[in-house]
């Protein structure tokens, strides 16, 4: 992948036509559908049609929370969902008339709905939705507290049986989220079995989904009993399973000799994925295990099976075969059984106090401070425009300021695009569908049942499409209110357009441009890598190579995010974006030889001389320690410990070993190592010298 300089038209090209395949299971979209249309269905069946439309705009707010995961962990975000809409609802209908005190109020919500972006999506989410919710609710507000009170028990209400839809299976498919996201990881792996030689990418689905896991399994409100042991185990094995295939890449020792061995392992792997999705007995992956175990004999049996090969092909056939047993515990027979205690969630992954997590980042140089700063500023912009202008439908451009605005710039951008095209669209569609569909009320409700299907299940397909199907659910839901849905088309493309460029200007005016982060995200990555070798040093300690490595794998997340948001945005250096690329890929290199040299620490009792390999891969993790230093402070690199003098010396001693194939294992891997910092830092003192480039653009954006 080239770097390339920021284009406005072509980024603007790649909004409007990239598309993602809907993942979205079919369940979820009925499910959350009925949660809206049903309220509103009985309403007007019992001549209730104002307490359904509060239950169905409730539902309609809570939906986005329904997400994947266990079902306390959804029950617990839906809970928070439902109550954070309910108070948003109930401070603007009580204040909405009251221009100085719903200002504060918007303010308020406005920063601290900001603030959430620091724990996670699923949160920022219900931050998004209250301030929405807010300023909504003021257009409207309601005559008495008791009224009030009344239309946010509605809303509360219509998020709460959401929350019974999304966990109504749970008496009968207890641990079925659990299953699914072992699954996806299993699937992960056979893929990355059937590579022959992994690339720059690494399979990044797979390390996603294995992070995903491990929040599933181990996370916050997680299930609990004997059947989450088998789980455990399962995870454990995964993670040692991907260790032995990336071993196994990186060995290169007669590809063609055990690409059927590795076309095999993934057969079993795909078939345990199968029977854990299903919840079914793993009848097929022990049909491919005898396979696998036949394809095992035949490699070993050839002469060219040298160079350690036997060891790691030992290694991952046993890891295949405890794989396949726990998924038997794993699946529809109702017994759970297993051999492990429950694993305790990574470090890298557990939660931190909320407390302590807000008073950390209270200062201008977080960025979740100021998007907040940003979002409370630009609501509160965003409302005093409205009013002061007395715009019709004045509450869609703070509505719209507080969906589009992002703490990225190519977020925001992006959203701000599609969510103009998709409400001119939407706004088109509808009037037009209005225009075809009989004028009776229950035709109108099938309608907007179906839009209401295809904006839950295109969300994260194209946002734009989705926006067309949500501005139509909106619109027909407002006309049971009484709300004519064609008088407002014009209103609400301009307030539309207005909110998402507001929102975009706040930006402007004070961003945080990914390319003053992308530095500091890339040498957390290095020193991340730095401790996973560190780790490696003492054998011995093999909880804390899992604890580095996921460390390392969420390190190595987080600098793919910043190098994705620094392509989307203006005025980044082309020279800052091919620093950035060549870390990332060379750090990637680095990462699997570390792997592969951890499962080579973990499948001997013990290694020749493991003293002096100790002592070699400490020099180079402290090493990488100081290139990851010189990065962040942009300084030259001081002097780094003579690793080919030491890697040499280790050979030297590996050469008298008795243990030849370990001794050749150790000498490639070390002499990979040696190459691997040696790059990085070379990538690192290179970026300190003007390089040349395009000359400066003066209609990009100034830098910060």
């Amino acid at each position: 992948m080239t770097a390339r300089s920021y284009s406005l038209r072509s980024n603007v090209m790649e909004s409007l036509t990239r598309t993602r395949r809907p993942d979205v299971p079919l369940r979820v979209v009925l499910r959350n559908t009925a949660a809206v249309v049903l309220p509103l269905a009985v309403g007007m069946a019992t001549g209730h049609t104002a307490i359904g439309l509060g239950v169905g705009a409730g539902a309609l707010n809570t939906m986005f929370s329904d997400q994947p995961g266990p079902y306390r962990q959804r029950i617990w975000r839906l809970l928070l969902a439902a109550l954070a809409a309910a108070l948003a609802s109930l401070v603007g209908m009580l204040i909405g008339d009251e221009f100085g005190p719903m200002l504060v109020a918007t303010a308020v919500a406005g920063f601290l709905g900001g603030m959430l972006v620091l724990f996670g999506v699923d949160i920022a989410r219900v931050g998004m939705t209250s301030m929405i919710l807010l300023v909504v609710t003021a257009a409207t507000p309601m005559p008495t507290v008791a009224t009030a009170f009344g239309s946010t028990a509605l809303i509360f209400a219509g998020g709460m049986l959401l929350a019974m839809f999304s966990v109504a299976a749970w008496p009968l498919q207890r641990y079925r989220p659990e299953r699914h996201a072992l699954a996806e990881v299993f699937r992960g792996l056979a893929q990355l079995a059937r590579q022959q030689a992994q690339d720059e990418a690494d399979v990044p689905a797979l390390t996603e989904a294995m992070t995903t896991l491990q929040h599933t399994l181990l996370g916050r409100h997680h299930a609990r009993g004997r059947a989450m042991e088998a789980f455990g185990v399962l995870l454990e094995l995964a993670e040692r399973i991907r260790l032995e295939l990336t071993a196994l890449a990186e060995l290169r020792a007669s590809p063609a000799l055990h690409a059927i061995f590795r076309n095999d392992a993934a057969r079993v792997m795909a078939a345990i994925a199968d029977a854990l999705e299903a919840g079914d007995a793993p009848e097929g992956a022990e049909r491919a295990l005898r396979g696998l175990l036949a394809s095992e004999r035949t490699l070993l049996d050839q002469p060219q099976a040298g160079g350690g090969l036997a060891v790691h092909v030992h290694a991952l056939t046993g890891q295949l075969a405890a794989a396949v047993r726990n998924a038997q515990w794993a699946g529809s027979r109702g017994e759970w059984r297993a051999v492990a205690a429950e694993t305790p969630l990574p470090a890298a992954l557990r939660s931190h106090s909320v407390l302590a997590t807000l008073r950390a980042n209270l200062t201008p140089r977080s960025v979740a401070f100021r998007h907040a700063v940003r979002s409370a500023a630009c609501l509160c912009t965003a409302l005093a425009v409205a009013r002061w202008l007395k715009l019709p439908h004045g509450y869609w451009v703070p509505m719209t300021a507080a969906i589009v605005l992002r703490p990225d710039f190519a977020a925001t951008f992006n959203f701000g695009l599609l969510r103009v095209v998709g409400t001119v669209l939407g706004l088109l569609l509808t009037t037009a569908l209005l225009h075809v569909t009989p004028n009776e009320p229950w035709a109108h409700l099938v309608l907007m049942a179906v839009l209401c299907m295809g904006f839950r299940y295109l969300a994260t397909a194209h946002y734009g499409v989705a926006v067309a199907a949500l501005t139509g659910t909106v619109v027909i839901l407002l006309s049971f209110e009484g709300v004519d849905p064609g008088g407002a088309v014009i209103d609400r493309v301009i307030n539309t357009a207005l909110g998402s460029a507001m929102a975009l200007i706040a930006y402007v005016l004070w961003p945080t441009w990914e390319r003053g982060r992308a530095r500091a995200a890339l040498a957390d990555m290095l020193d991340a890598y730095a401790r996973y070798l560190a780790a490696l040093a003492t054998p011995a300690e093999r909880d804390t190579h899992r604890e580095t490595r996921t460390a390392a794998r969420t390190a190595r997340t987080n600098a793919q995010a910043s190098l994705e948001r620094m392509r989307g945005e203006p005025g980044t250096p082309l020279a800052l974006l091919e620093l950035a690329q060549a870390l990332f890929a060379n750090g990637n290199r680095l990462a699997r030889t570390a792997m592969a040299l951890e499962a080579l620490i973990d499948d001997r009792e013990r290694l020749p001389e493991s003293t002096e390999i100790g002592g070699f891969v400490q020099h180079a993790a402290d090493a990488l320690h100081q290139v990851a230093h010189a990065l962040r402070e942009q300084i030259a690199l001081p002097p780094l410990p003579a690793l080919r003098d030491l890697q040499r010396s280790l050979t030297a001693l590996l050469e008298l070993s008795d243990d030849a194939p370990t001794a050749e294992l150790v000498e490639r891997l070390s002499d990979r190592l040696v190459d691997n910092i040696h790059t990085l830092a070379h990538v690192v003192e290179r970026s300190r010298q003007p390089l040349p480039g395009p000359a400066a653009d003066p209609r990009r954006l100034p830098q910060s």
